[in-house]
């Protein structure tokens, strides 16, 4: 087995480096859908991820979007990353890069700029890598439209998948994930001079207001139906013909994604000649904790050799890629990424003092599976059902 101590000794005489290339990532804004911003970004990770694997990117472009792949020939391993963010254009300019203490902050940090910095780091500490494939999509923070198929593709052909998306501030693994689905309501009602004859139209805002209220009442224990964002109307003096609403629901299991969807699917009109239209549907299924025990205790078990901070797994209620890779029972394990917090909020942030530690955890990590092959890989498949 490779020298793990050697790697975290590697890792922290990186420290600096990994920083100053955070600062650099953070910069090159790479805003949800906005082509040739994703694209600069590309570029510059495409020459990182060259220098690290010693192979060039294939770069997938799929509806315009640019993906970045860097496939292996014996997949064992996938890491799994994005580096789209959820924020847009010119946010740098009133909230640029700073570190302040142990912590930095700025647009997308955390989420997740922190762990792909630190995955090309473990790359470069690791004596082989030609059994290890990266990929790196640009779509994530839409719902990965373009790239679930590359990512499913990718996942299939690999022994594990490690995912770089940001731990909790306190640095647990992510073992389990929420499933999710997306809904669009789109209600027609009918335009009339709202001072002079509102009795004649059909108002599309009380409608979606009334369909906001009913999705509401489809949450249940753990699993979450949230109205996000709704728009309505023209102009304040005419009755809202037009209306639409979007829907947010996340859950432990699939039977309850089910369930919701059915509730969702059954809904109908509140008003006198209104129209509702509902598109979307399960867009994630759960990431299931079965596909990343194993991985866990590998990882619990090279942090204790390491003397690092003790490992420890938690569920997340929000959705990341490895909810593709996770459902299909490849193994899976999520929250290799930053240690840090507040994400998709302005104020993110990602402690750097542990970044050293995180990349050579992952090193390690990458490196026992080289070494050692996936722990029950078919009791982990076998846990995943339709």
């Amino acid at each position: 087995m490779v020298d793990e101590a050697e790697f975290l000794r590697s890792a922290r005489a990186r420290a600096g480096a990994m920083v100053a290339r955070l600062e650099e990532l953070v910069a090159c804004e790479s805003p949800p859908g906005e082509v040739s911003h994703l694209s600069a970004c590309a570029d510059m990770l495409a020459a990182w991820g060259e220098a690290a694997l010693g192979r060039p990117a294939r770069r997938v472009v799929v509806d315009g979007l640019p993906h970045l792949l860097w496939p292996a020939t014996d997949q064992r391993v996938l890491l799994l990353g994005h580096f789209d963010t959820v924020w847009p254009h010119g946010t740098i300019r009133d909230w640029p890069f700073s570190v302040r203490g142990h912590l930095a902050t700025g647009p997308g940090v955390c989420d997740m700029k922190a762990g792909i910095v630190q995955m090309l780091t473990a790359l470069e500490l690791l004596p082989r890598t030609a059994e290890v494939g990266l990929l790196l999509t640009c779509d994530e923070e839409s719902g990965s439209p373009g790239s679930r198929a590359l990512i499913e593709e990718q996942a299939t052909r690999s022994g594990a998948v490690l995912v770089g998306e940001p731990s909790t501030e306190s640095g647990e693994l992510k073992v389990a994930r929420k499933g999710g689905s997306a809904y669009r309501l789109v209600v027609r009602g009918r335009a009339a001079h709202a001072g002079v004859e509102p009795h004649r139209g059909v108002n599309a805002t009380v409608e979606v207001a009334h369909q906001a209220l009913a999705v509401q009442r489809f949450a249940d224990g753990e699993t979450t139906v949230t109205p996000t964002v709704l728009s309505a109307g023209t102009t304040s003096n005419v009755v809202p013909e037009s209306g639409a609403l979007s829907v947010d629901v996340r859950a432990w299991t699939r039977e309850e994604l089910h369930r919701v969807d059915d509730l969702v699917r059954a809904l109908r009109p509140r008003l006198p000649g209104a129209r509702l239209t509902v598109t979307g549907g399960v867009n994630r299924y759960p990431m299931p904790q079965a596909v990343a025990t194993p991985l866990l205790r590998l990882a619990q078990d090279a942090a204790t050799r390491m003397g690092l901070p003790a490992v420890r797994g938690t569920h997340a209620p929000g959705a990341s890629d490895a909810n593709f890779t996770g459902a299909l029972g490849v193994p899976t394990l999520d929250g290799l990424g930053g240690v840090g917090g507040l994400p998709h909020a302005r104020g993110e942030w990602v402690d750097v003092s542990r970044m050293p530690e995180r990349t050579a955890l992952l090193a390690a990590l990458i490196g026992r599976l080289l070494a050692d092959g996936v722990p029950a890989v078919v009791s982990a498949r076998s846990a995943v059902t339709d």
